[in-house]
């Protein structure tokens, strides 16, 4: 009877051991469930090809004019005509303090008479806020994009503009102030006479400030001849140079980099190209392949063509830039989430056969769902995909996509 009681107390020992171990195992594994889920959202890439290289224009030096005090009359990128003013040449100090206040009569005079035309209406006063709230919002874009010549014209247009909304509110007497502005506007420039000589445009052209001695060195003409090792050689000529600046010509701008033959290579394969410039331009700009020049060293000189935007171009000439030969735009999951599994599919015959499809397990409710895809890039730790699958199967932006899981299959409840 002792003996009978001690084996059933040993069988109901070992009964609650393995009902322990049993809990303790299925503890364990909920608390380290691997099951982790992100988001699928859209995305671009872009294939690119680095390159280092040359903006290259056409351009005019502009003659230095000896003695005097220099002041540009241009802004840059600007276009001028032939025979435009492109600078004005001072006599001393005296005379450019002289001109200064020629120019401040100018804009007082014009925002006067600006006032006196309104007639002081409603509809004058709303416009000149209208203006005064888009100059400040560009102001404002100019400073975050540090363009600081922009800042400087948009601030003078901004003041013009802020005098005249306040001379709205004046009851002064308007023609009495023109008359005497005008009378002292007359006396200046009379005495200004004589003491100004004026710089012209020889052609026409975009007006740009900088001269980097490069304007002879590279050329549309030259760069077409140049040799790798050329192109990386090249220096600017030190004895170029003028405080006037120089004219743009034409409306083309090309860009010589030194690329590989397998770079060359998928550029003539690609349909369109364009380039993104590492700074000072804010898009893309399309451009043409204008020559390929004999390789040496398994490399050559490509020279692109861009018939657009020059104005943005004038102050870039030894640039990196990325340039883009194909654009995909897809769905972008975590590449620990595309798995291969078997489907069965009906054939041409009506005979069902095993396939290996690639796809994503989405949550779906409380289910794991399968939903098939395509990869179009696979990159550093994602891949870009296009949707594969049909009805509730098709893999859209948002879904939430498992990345682990534990014996994950179609159908797996993974939730509560």
């Amino acid at each position: 009877m002792k003996r009978t009681s001690f084996t059933t107390r040993i069988l109901m020992l070992l009964v609650c051991l393995g009902v322990a171990v049993y809990f303790g195992y299925q503890s364990l594994r909920y608390l380290d469930d691997p099951l982790t889920t992100t988001a699928a959202y859209g995305y671009t890439v872009d294939e690119t090809i680095s390159a280092s290289g040359y903006v290259v224009r056409s351009e005019r030096v502009l003659e230095d004019e000896a003695g005097g005090l220099l002041r540009l009359a241009r802004s840059e990128g600007e276009r001028v005509s032939v025979g435009g003013t492109v600078a004005s040449v001072y006599a001393d100090q005296a005379s450019l303090d002289r001109q200064n206040e020629i120019d401040a009569l100018e804009a007082r005079i014009g925002q006067l008479e600006y006032v006196q035309s309104a007639s002081l209406s409603y509809e004058a006063s709303a416009k000149l806020d209208n203006q005064i709230a888009q100059d400040l919002l560009a102001v404002r874009a100019a400073l975050a994009a540090g363009r600081l010549d922009t800042v400087e014209s948009r601030g003078s247009e901004l003041r013009a503009l802020v005098m005249k909304r306040d001379y709205t509110y004046s009851g002064d007497d308007l023609d009495g102030q023109l008359e005497s502005l005008r009378q002292e506007l007359k006396e200046l420039r009379r005495q200004a006479a004589g003491t100004t000589r004026r710089i012209s445009a020889p052609v026409s052209g975009l007006y740009s400030a900088v001269v980097d001695g490069y304007e002879t060195v590279l050329t549309p003409e030259s760069v077409l001849e140049m040799s790798p090792s050329q192109l990386s050689a090249v220096q600017p000529d030190g004895a170029a140079g003028s405080h006037v600046g120089k004219l743009i010509l034409g409306d083309s701008w090309y860009y010589a980099a030194s690329l590989r033959a397998g770079e060359i290579k998928d550029l003539r394969e690609a349909g369109s190209i364009s380039l993104r410039f590492s700074k000072d331009v804010a898009r893309d700009l399309d451009v043409t392949i204008q020559s390929v020049s004999w390789e040496e060293n398994g490399r050559s000189v490509v020279v692109f063509q861009g018939k657009y935007d020059l104005a943005q171009l004038t102050l870039l000439r030894q640039q990196t830039a990325e340039i883009i030969l194909n654009t995909m735009s897809g769905i972008r999951v975590p590449q620990e989430s595309l798995r291969v599994v078997p489907q069965s599919v009906a054939g041409e015959d009506g005979e069902e056969r095993e396939v290996q499809t690639t796809g994503v397990y989405c949550v779906v409710g409380v289910k794991a769902i399968f939903k098939p895809v395509k990869v179009l890039y696979s990159g550093e730790g994602f891949a870009l995909v296009q949707p594969a699958g049909a009805k509730k199967r098709v893999l859209r932006s948002g879904d939430e996509v498992i990345v682990t899981a534990r014996d994950l299959y179609d159908g797996k409840v993974v939730g509560e």
